[in-house]
């Protein structure tokens, strides 16, 4: 409740950001840059940055719970240490092959839309090592129960972005957006930073050597990699296809998924953030009545609250539109085609925030290549999907197909979480008997 509490409000401001946004740029060719600059950068702070802290923290809790305070802060010192040369090494990376990639995402541009993207793209790296290294700090600030912090410090980019949008967009254009995120990623990320020192948790990356709970991160992020990889790369294939449309497609697809993502943003952000500890701390202790308890009763109460909520919204969808974007730069037109792909996006809510506890609990149980060989089939339907339904519905066919894709996910996830869940308490179960035997 803290965390969702927390999440209507950042996700409020960020809709007052995007009504301001929406006013200044609309869905032109700016806005079309600005988010294809933004998706590689965002795509590797989940896969370096979310992957491995969703491998750390059932292991972090684990070793503070048996062996103490400083036993975990060796280790979360040197987990940064790795995590801070991926998030270099990433970032040259992509840095370096920008003339190559940037081109593949923006088939569909324009000469000049390419050059503007271009620009854009090098600052918004920046946000990737920030971004990163602050994701990682705030799950450790989650798994020592201070949630308000981390769920409220993205106020941040969204009230550094409305003053570099309102100050700057005269001299600087779209470059303005740029500004304001790179400024916000450096005031979110130093803010968790000293919370956290404030904590008595270790900041600085140093190697103390490889030991197994060090082994035990790796061997539970290389899936986790793999699978964010693979996940992430449905959403770079989304916005691709995208790019290859009608000029304003990727912006359109943008400002529909902006309810879904406030929806998203309550539920599964409060779901991912509260139950990951909660799982860790239940399988810790073999719990298993527990864990299937806790599925029951709120998956339960999210599919009650959600499906609801989709109806009721995907009924006033463009009247919301219309309400938030409608004006300045942002036409009815818009308003009219991004009303309609609004409603498919909001499909995907439901089954995405129950979901959320599937994926929390294969993390706990530290099942992670679970979601590895699911997200292989994601991202095969997503190219398969989008191109089918592209041809169809245009637009619209990409946000159907990524609500789609959830759905098989959410039930891959339910299914092989359940099969492993019996597996545990059955090897459990044995190992009780032996020992009752030997005593």
């Amino acid at each position: 409740m803290i965390v969702g509490g927390c999440t209507v409000v950042v996700k409020l401001v960020a809709f007052v950001k995007d009504a301001i946004v929406a006013y200044q740029f609309g869905t032109g060719d700016a806005m079309d840059a600005f988010l294809i600059a933004l998706v590689l950068p965002q795509f590797a702070v989940t896969l370096i940055g979310a992957s491995l802290n969703t491998a750390l923290i059932p292991t972090y809790i684990q070793v503070r719970e048996r062996e103490g305070r400083e036993a975990a802060n060796r280790l979360m010192s040197s987990v940064m240490s790795i995590a801070s040369l991926f998030l270099l090494g990433v970032s040259l990376l992509l840095a370096l092959s920008a003339s190559y990639v940037l081109p593949l995402l923006a088939s569909g541009f324009s000469p000049n839309k390419l050059r503007l993207a271009e620009s854009l793209y090098l600052p918004l790296l920046c946000t990737l090592l920030l971004y990163g290294v602050g994701t990682i700090w705030g799950a450790v600030l989650n798994a020592v129960n201070r949630f308000a912090l981390v769920a409220t410090v993205p106020l941040v980019t969204s009230l550094v972005t409305i003053g570099s949008v309102l100050a700057l967009t005269n001299s600087y254009g779209v470059h303005a957006l740029a500004f304001g995120a790179v400024g916000g990623a450096l005031i979110e990320t130093g803010l968790i930073g000293w919370w956290l020192h404030r904590e008595d948790v270790s900041i600085v990356p140093q190697w103390s050597g490889m030991s197994p709970a060090i082994r035990e991160v790796l061997g539970q992020y290389v899936p986790m990699v793999a699978g964010a990889f693979l996940m992430g790369g449905a959403t770079v294939v989304s916005q691709s296809m995208a790019a290859m449309l009608d000029p304003g497609s990727v912006s359109v697809l943008t400002y529909a998924g902006k309810m879904t993502n406030l929806l998203i943003g309550i539920g599964a952000t409060a779901v991912s953030t509260a139950f990951l500890p909660h799982f860790s701390r239940l399988t810790a202790i073999e719990d298993w009545q527990g864990v299937r308890r806790t599925l029951r009763t709120y998956s339960q109460l999210l599919f009650l609250l959600t499906i609801p909520a989709v109806a009721l919204l995907s009924y006033f969808s463009e009247g919301i539109i219309a309400l938030f974007f409608q004006r300045g730069a942002f036409t009815g037109a818009d308003t009219r085609i991004v009303g309609h792909v609004q409603v498919m996006y909001l499909l995907q809510v439901p089954v995405y925030v129950v979901g959320m506890l599937f994926v929390r609990l294969v993390s706990a149980l530290r099942a992670n290549q679970l979601m590895m060989w699911g997200n292989v089939v994601n991202l095969l339907l997503c190219i398969v999907l989008t191109y089918a339904l592209v041809h169809v519905l245009g637009v619209a066919g990409v946000a159907l197909a990524t609500s789609l894709i959830y759905f098989f996910n959410t039930s891959f996830l339910y299914v092989m979480s359940m099969r492993t869940l019996r597996r545990m308490q059955s090897l459990s179960g044995s190992q009780e008997k032996t020992f009752s035997s030997f005593q």
